[in-house]
């Protein structure tokens, strides 16, 4: 059992009469987290949400009913909430009218969650974001001498928990996930009306990680118009697929305006969509590997040690550029990435001038625990 850090975070609230609301892609261990959660409680209803009859169960469902379902309970799981029809105001009926029960909800897109949750639960609610296994974890698990041996094997298989513990099965376990069952629920919901051009759009986004992307050429690669690109971007972040980074703009003249990045939350599935698994040290995308890589990983530092700030990208006409900054109350902390220990990196003077920078550190694979065990930010 490899120990997930969003669960301290979560029992600090699980008393506190509101839904603990944990979404995250299919398979990154939201299920198993529930079950580590409830323990060894015995007063615990287990709901799936892809099971018809939890479906028909919750659906419409009256505040009296919800009583004769959870008599007896002290504590109700409902796993794959998205699936059930009106979860949102079921789960409203729960918080208001059952206030002794205490309620966790998952749900591996936001995309049905957030439609139907966010405006009845307005206040009755903690969300939570469940990444797949980051650094941290896999150091509090088996020692950061381990890990770092184990690093350009997550660069290449990246940290899906199956991934992570099925060694040896690696590359077929990715390629099922990077099939539609990834983004099962974006097409369930009927939301895609061309499968094939969210294949083609995926691909085309695994090719250009770390470079800025425009909607309207990626169309054009894969024949389909800027709204549509648009569109199925969107969902593929809702289903927590990818994540963007946009331009800092706000100081200098020069300065990119409206530029944006797209990252995938993991390596593996990045390289299962561009079938390259091979070896570290044989890649020709090293770069954009070790990019994706840290900035997921980042983000996933961030999220869990409940950062409340932005973070962005920087680049001027000129090609002047900071790959990753982070601003918290107005200050901002920059970040390089390489591959090598030996390139060097400084910040531009353009942009030190411009904003209060904090701190500015170049990253590569021999100090990469510094940022992603540190409580910079964190």
């Amino acid at each position: 059992m490899i120990a997930r850090t969003i669960s301290q975070n979560i029992q600090k609230y699980q008393d506190d009469g509101k839904a603990l609301i944990i979404l995250g892609a299919r398979q990154v261990g939201k299920t198993t987290l529930l079950n580590s959660l409830v323990g060894e409680e015995q007063d615990v209803l287990f709901l799936n949400g892809d099971e018809p009859d939890t479906k028909e169960l919750l659906s419409g469902v009256t505040s009296t009913q919800l009583k004769q379902l959870f008599v007896n309970k002290r504590t109700v799981v409902i796993d794959e909430a998205q699936m059930i029809p009106d979860i949102g105001i079921t789960i409203k009926l729960i918080t208001d009218k059952l206030k002794d029960i205490r309620l966790f909800v998952s749900g591996s897109s936001s995309i049905e969650l957030a439609n139907t949750i966010n405006e009845p639960l307005t206040g009755r609610k903690y969300e939570y974001q469940l990444l797949p296994l980051s650094f941290r974890e896999m150091v509090d698990h088996h020692g950061l001498l381990e890990e770092k041996r184990r690093l350009t094997h997550r660069l290449v298989f990246g940290y899906y928990p199956e991934v992570v513990t099925s060694s040896g099965n690696e590359i077929k376990l990715l390629k099922n996930l990077a099939g539609s069952y990834l983004y099962k629920d974006i097409l369930s919901f009927g939301l895609i009306k061309r499968p094939i051009i969210l294949d083609k759009l995926l691909k085309a986004l695994a090719l250009q990680v770390g470079s800025e992307v425009s909607f309207s050429e990626l169309g054009q690669l894969i024949g389909a118009d800027k709204e549509t690109v648009e569109r199925y971007v969107d969902l593929l972040e809702k289903a927590f697929i990818i994540f963007r980074l946009n331009a800092l703009s706000r100081n200098v003249r020069n300065e990119i305006k409206k530029g944006k990045k797209f990252y995938f939350y993991d390596n593996g599935i990045r390289n299962a969509l561009t079938g390259n698994f091979l070896p570290w040290e044989n890649r020709t995308d090293k770069g954009a590997s070790w990019e994706n890589f840290i900035i997921s990983e980042r983000i996933k530092h961030l999220t869990y040690n409940e950062f409340y700030g932005n973070y962005y990208f920087w680049r001027t006409t000129q090609q002047q550029e900071v790959d990753f900054i982070e601003e918290k109350d107005g200050t901002f902390t920059a970040y390089e990435f390489k591959v090598s220990p030996h390139r060097k990196a400084r910040l531009p003077l353009t942009f030190s001038k411009a904003y209060a920078v904090s701190s500015f550190q170049v990253v590569s694979l021999t100090n990469a625990e510094e940022i992603l065990l540190g409580n910079n930010h964190g």
